[in-house]
């Protein structure tokens, strides 16, 4: 998996070494080599330092609106009852992500292979990462 990261994300600048969390929805805690820790945000197709260090993470992960939007109880909620328990290797995922304008409600999450999530997100968020707040983009789907 950090390999996957690696080359999906490291464009960012992250050199991964070690995953420390993870959620249904493919969201990641990442420490690097240099023992920063990075948030991967697939719904939102991000990739950013969240703490400098572990006394930044114990912090981190006291906060109240963190926490809240790191477990998003309610919609994993909604989608453990459309989808049942997740199978091993795979998360929900907004089909449309949250940073295109795709809602963040029961009709825009499917399931994904978390490999597969990762990979597209980070493709995805390249490809967008220099264009202006509020760009129109077409988004093909191909085979």
């Amino acid at each position: 998996m950090i390999k996957i990261i690696e080359e999906s994300w490291g464009w960012v600048g992250i050199k991964p070494a070690e995953i420390i969390g993870q959620n249904d929805f493919g969201n990641l805690i990442i420490r690097d080599v240099l023992g920063k820790y990075w948030r991967l945000c697939p719904e939102d197709l991000y990739c950013k330092v969240v703490a400098e260090n572990q006394e930044q993470l114990d912090s981190l992960s006291k906060n109240q609106d963190f926490l809240a939007d790191w477990y998003m109880s309610s919609l994993a909620g909604e989608a453990t009852e459309k989808y049942g328990v997740l199978e091993e290797g795979r998360k929900y995922h907004l089909a449309v992500p949250g940073t295109l304008g795709g809602e963040y409600g029961i009709s825009n999450i499917r399931t994904i292979s978390q490999i597969e999530q990762i990979r597209f997100s980070g493709d995805l968020a390249y490809q967008i990462a220099e264009l202006p707040e509020g760009a129109k983009i077409e988004l093909k789907i191909t085979d």
